[in-house]
């Protein structure tokens, strides 16, 4: 639910920040939605396939609706590098944490 309200708020409610912090918003929100996928125990590679398309088409909407924003593919490229960040960190976190494999 947090991914989709910061990525379709109106243009019109997005506080203004310096240049670069939207990729670093874009790559933490992706990176949290694959970790957290992970570590509820959703299997691998269904999370990382449906995320890339996430990652897509919320650029995609952004672009087609009518609320300020358009769609990006470096924003796209970066969530891709979230999602593999958020596996990453989860792969080699500690076996306390790390959810059994798929």
């Amino acid at each position: 639910m947090a991914s989709a309200v910061v990525l379709f708020t109106p243009a019109s409610g997005v506080p203004s920040a310096p240049p670069g912090v939207d990729k670093l918003i874009h790559l933490l929100v992706f990176a949290a939605l694959a970790g957290t996928g992970r570590w509820a125990g959703l299997p691998l590679r269904p999370l990382a396939v449906a995320l890339v398309a996430y990652a897509a088409g919320s650029e995609m909407l952004q672009a087609v609706l009518p609320i300020g924003r358009s769609g990006d593919v470096l924003d796209a490229l970066v969530d891709v590098a979230g999602i593999a960040l958020g596996l990453g960190v989860l792969a080699v976190a500690p076996s306390s944490i790390r959810p059994p494999p798929s």
